[in-house]
């Protein structure tokens, strides 16, 4: 899914991929938000990227840390309410529709 910067913009960080998988669950249950990508560095850091309206996007990023916490390592989260343009190529390099 292309970002091109319009819409909110979460990212959950964990340690591993069953953690960020449990999270993405999470997130995708908790609000109306839509997976952008996902970046995975190794067999360790995995970051997940959503996106939506600005408070789908903070229900999904908080339930997504607060899951991703709860069965393993959470290191970072993040909302972005409106970022610049530039922001959507960056995060769609690995975007999920290619």
């Amino acid at each position: 899914m292309r970002y091109y910067g319009e819409e909110a913009l979460g990212l959950v960080e964990t340690l591993g991929m069953v953690p960020a998988l449990y999270a993405l669950d999470h997130m995708l249950k908790a609000a109306d938000v839509t997976l952008v990508s996902y970046e995975n560095i190794g067999s360790t850091l995995v970051t997940l990227m959503v996106k939506g309206d600005v408070a789908a996007v903070e229900a999904a990023v908080e339930a997504g840390a607060k899951a991703a916490a709860q069965i393993g390592k959470l290191t970072a989260h993040n909302v972005m309410p409106r970022p610049i343009k530039g922001v959507g190529d960056i995060v769609s390099v690995h975007d999920i529709d290619k």
